[in-house]
């Protein structure tokens, strides 16, 4: 089959390839990919940012999103059959969404949301899954609480503003000129154009702040929160929490750590706390999600799609910034029908 591969790590590491298609486990689903889409940790596993606590075994099929029709079902899977359209985040370590069969762990996978054509759904799992995670489960976000989403207009970012509104939490985000009106449209109640203003300036007393730009714009997150809110990092420093939850050895903790201790110590000098999130592959939350997007609660926000034989074009595409708003979608099917 073809597919896209990792084959050294770097900038220039990704290649097309003919790849044997995978087998199919006991607890395996194969799935014919009908769309991908791309995420900046597919630029950061390429690069080998996580190499020692991701071990790939080069080389290996890339991409963290996928939907499509379900053609083999293993032995001891229940609940899924041939022909089911379904859309996933394969778990660490067996990602390969850029290619034209995946075989995923049937934990991993959900019914695609009625509503959704299926490069919408290919746009959907995990930003979906990592504002699940983080509102829901990291911060236990609650009605009333002020909520702080970084890039509001972006992939994740437009996740998290929808999704925070849902649970009832006052949201503003930072974005520019261009796509003001549609964070507006998603839900964000106030709205900072970082062209023409410095959010640090103008928010204060906030409940959480989600960071995916890192840098100078991390530690003045801290500056904006009530004292014990909390600053989540999708982009870093990692901490000693992200290596406990990919069981990386103790030592690795303690480097993660020493990575971190900069913004931490930042975070407790003002009284509030700095955590680095990572999200994690969940079939059962992605019926969740579902329900939302087919309900109209939620809807993914489209920059551009690609044909497959595209898809390094595509992440150029994301990892040069040239994004407008939301994902960048990688479809096997000619014109998008």
């Amino acid at each position: 089959m073809k597919a896209f591969v990792v084959e050294k790590y770097g900038k220039d590491g990704a290649r097309a390839a003919d790849v044997p298609e995978p087998t199919v486990g006991d607890r395996d689903v194969l799935v014919r990919v009908s769309a991908a889409s791309v995420n900046p940790l597919d630029k950061m596993i390429r690069n080998g940012e996580f190499k020692r606590l991701l071990k790939y075994k080069l080389p290996f099929v890339l991409g963290h999103d996928v939907a499509g029709v379900v053609t083999q079902v293993g032995s001891a899977v229940h609940g899924l059959k041939v022909g089911d359209e379904v859309y996933s985040r394969p778990r660490d370590l067996r990602v390969g969404g850029f290619a034209e069969f995946i075989a995923i762990d049937a934990d991993d996978v959900a019914p695609k949301p009625a509503s959704l054509t299926q490069q919408e759904a290919a746009a959907v799992p995990l930003v979906a899954l990592a504002a699940w995670q983080i509102l829901v489960e990291r911060a236990h976000v609650k009605p009333g609480q002020k909520v702080l989403v970084h890039a509001g207009a972006g992939g994740l970012g437009s996740t998290v503003v929808q999704l925070a509104k849902h649970l009832g939490a006052t949201v503003a985000t930072t974005t520019n000129t261009r796509t003001e009106e549609l964070v507006r449209s998603l839900g964000a109640d106030v709205v900072v154009d970082y062209t023409k203003e410095d959010f640090s300036r103008v928010l204060s007393d906030y409940d959480l702040v989600l960071d995916s730009l890192g840098g100078a714009n991390l530690e003045k997150s801290l500056t904006v929160l009530k004292p014990g809110g909390l600053a989540i990092s999708v982009v870093g420093p990692p901490d000693a929490g992200f290596a406990k939850q990919l069981g990386a050895p103790f030592f690795l903790s303690l480097v993660m750590n020493t990575l971190s201790r900069k913004i931490r110590k930042q975070a407790r000098a003002l009284g509030v706390r700095y955590q680095f999130f990572f999200m994690q592959a969940n079939g059962s939350q992605l019926r969740k999600l579902g329900a939302l997007y087919d309900s109209g609660t939620l809807r993914p926000i489209i920059d551009s799609t690609f044909p497959f034989d595209q898809t390094l074009e595509a992440m150029a595409h994301v990892e040069q910034g040239r994004t407008k708003a939301g994902k960048v979608v990688i479809s096997m099917v000619p014109n998008n029908d």
